[in-house]
């Protein structure tokens, strides 16, 4: 008889569990975007300061192609 008490029990607490995550559950709150935001620009930072380093290298070749391109016309 214990037996069938604890089973009903855990089946009446796994379906309680079911029904809350079916319950409407509010969104997100302002803390969280601002946390998602400040996330965002840490990462635009992070990639523009790599970018920095490597970009006027990046035009000088891209420069360099195009004035080889020119000369060969």
């Amino acid at each position: 008889m214990k037996f069938i008490v604890a089973l009903h029990n855990k089946v009446n607490s796994v379906k309680e569990q079911a029904l809350n995550c079916l319950v409407k559950k509010e969104g997100q709150n302002t803390v969280e975007y601002v946390l998602m935001l400040v996330v965002i620009v840490g990462i635009a930072l992070v990639a523009g300061a790599a970018l920095k380093s490597y970009f006027p290298e990046l035009m000088e070749k891209v420069k360099a192609k195009i004035g080889g391109g020119i000369d060969q016309m």
